[in-house]
């Protein structure tokens, strides 16, 4: 069994391509929306998630200065953010360490972008937030999850639970 130990190194790219600097990532929060259920036959109201239906995500980076290559995220155009991650584990049954490659793969626009603080002996601390369109993330090259709200796709370990409902609207 793998326990999970901590994140070794994690780089922020571009396009795949560019490194963008060292960065700290909050990733998106992936929350349904909800609808409220109440009336004849029940007993109060229910809160139900609905099957795919996501709220706002939202990228915030935070770098430790501000790059030229970071501040390019500050253009109002839609970005490919790769952030590529590889964390420690203890194999249980082996008795020794492991490797997971994670990828977490977005689109994003620029919402908000903080130059930081400017003073002596510290980092700036220089931080953006980014509205996410597109979000997938894998495991050691396994599918987690992909939610493309345009394209009307929210697959889970490769179900991708949204395809009846657009069979059903005829897509």
């Amino acid at each position: 069994m793998n326990r999970p130990q901590a994140y070794i190194s994690f780089e922020v790219y571009e396009d795949g391509i560019d490194l963008l600097g060292i960065a700290k990532a909050t990733l998106p929060d992936i929350s349904y929306l909800t609808s409220t259920i109440t009336g004849a036959g029940m007993m109060g109201n229910i809160e139900t998630p609905l099957a795919g239906m996501i709220d706002v995500m939202t990228l915030n980076l935070q770098f430790l200065s501000v790059t030229g290559a970071a501040s390019k995220l500050l253009v109002p155009k839609k970005h490919h953010i790769d952030l590529r991650a590889v964390e420690q584990y203890w194999d249980t049954s082996e008795v020794e360490l492991g490797f997971t490659k994670q990828k977490h793969v977005m689109t994003v626009l620029p919402k908000k972008m903080s130059p930081g603080t400017i003073a002596p002996v510290t980092a700036a601390d220089a931080s953006g937030e980014f509205n996410v369109y597109y979000y997938a993330a894998f495991e050691n090259g396994n599918s987690l999850w992909e939610i493309d709200p345009f394209n009307q796709i929210f697959s889970v370990g490769g179900v991708d639970y949204w395809a009846d409902i657009r069979k059903g609207l005829g897509l």
